[in-house]
């Protein structure tokens, strides 16, 4: 894998760099690492001029702030001479930020964090021929020079299915939340399950109130004729449906999560979700990332902050290659064999989606276990 060695092996002999608690860590290169756009960037000759757009004030300052740092965190590790990235605020508007961005030279642009902001930015950065890698998810706005980094709920309800028709599944039921996310989880359930040869007999919407997940699952076949049953939503939710299932015919049924799940421990402390399976990111390199993040910044990241570190030891990678001065060779993001940073293997399809390797967890008394691995490379 193209960053394989670069994610582990920096991951722990990077700890070299982290700062011991209650020193204070020493100033930044003047023209290496994320901050505040100052007016009048110095010229650059030797380093690529790479923008970080994420919000740094206003309601989501705290996950912009979280991936700035792990951009921080890549720099160090990856100890480039290559690459100087800047922070752009998107909080008080993307467009201009990215307007910004363009007019100080930048080639690369990492991020926005939100679909809409995406949207804001992306004629501008075409128009400059800068492409654009974004931490959203959202699939309406990828292509035409915008790659996607986020995480894929339909790949994750995808690679979960799959796992359970493995097992002689082929019966499928699914719950699902009313709204966008419920909307494609519902299109990747009836897609992964035509896919793996089985049969979906029942799909409920909900709206989240707890008379409406009641009524949603008292709809399902109450004679137990489904092998399995998709809850298509974070761990609050699940915690409900799974007791209401066992209860009303489903009492055998395998239940199946989302990559939601990956960060909600507490569903692991709830009898009726004991064995259900989900599909998710590898979180065995993420942990070492969180540990040096607590011990450089004093706080834990947010889980987005992987998406910012691998984001930058992409641009590392492609910085090899890449002429100063010259526009960024896009047409190294679409490498068959992919990359491989702190979320595993990945690597972006022709519509500018990131296809990653996911892992299959069961939830167990009071933790996760692994029962499926992620595949370590993609197949030619």
């Amino acid at each position: 894998m193209r960053l394989a060695a670069m994610a582990g092996a920096l991951l722990i002999a990077g700890c070299q760099s982290i700062i011991p608690k209650g020193e204070a860590p020493p100033p930044p290169p003047p023209t290496t690492g994320p901050g505040v756009v100052q007016p009048g960037l110095p010229t650059d000759t030797e380093r690529h001029r790479v923008a970080l757009l994420v919000p740094m004030t206003g309601s989501n300052a705290k996950v912009g702030q979280s991936i700035a740092n792990a951009t921080t965190l890549a720099l160090l590790d990856t100890k480039t001479q290559k690459v100087r990235i800047t922070t752009y605020d998107t909080s008080a508007g993307a467009a201009a930020a990215a307007q910004r961005a363009l007019a100080d030279g930048n080639r690369l642009i990492l991020g926005p964090l939100l679909a809409e902001n995406v949207r804001d930015v992306a004629p501008a950065a075409r128009k400059a021929g800068v492409p654009i890698i974004s931490f959203s998810n959202d699939l309406s706005v990828a292509g035409n020079g915008v790659y996607l980094l986020g995480y894929n709920p339909a790949e994750s309800i995808g690679r979960v299915v799959s796992y359970a028709k493995t097992q002689g599944m082929t019966r499928f039921a699914g719950l699902t939340p009313r709204g966008t996310y419920g909307e494609r989880a519902s299109t990747a359930l009836l897609r992964g399950v035509e896919a793996a040869g089985g049969t979906v007999v029942s799909m409920q919407g909900f709206d989240r109130s707890a008379g409406s997940i009641t009524a949603a699952v008292k709809k399902l076949p109450q004679d137990g004729s489904y092998d399995a049953v998709l809850i298509a939503d974070g761990g609050r939710v699940a915690m409900q449906a799974a007791a209401l299932i066992r209860a009303n015919g489903g009492e055998k049924a395998k239940i199946l999560g989302t990559e939601l799940w990956n960060t909600e421990s507490d569903i692991a402390g709830v009898p009726a979700l004991r064995g259900a399976w989900f599909a998710s990111v590898s979180d065995g390199l993420y942990r070492q990332l969180a540990s040096k993040y607590r011990a450089r910044y004093g706080e834990t990241p947010f889980r987005l902050a992987a998406l910012g570190y691998d984001a930058v030891l992409l641009t590392v990678r492609v910085a090899q290659d890449w002429k100063v001065g010259t526009p960024f060779p896009a047409r190294k993001l679409l490498a068959s064999d992919g990359f491989s940073g702190i979320d595993g293997a990945f690597r972006f399809t022709r519509n500018g989606v990131a296809e990653r390797a996911l892992e299959v967890q069961q939830v167990n008394a009071g933790s996760f276990s692994v029962i499926d691995p992620a595949p370590r490379s993609f197949a030619p």
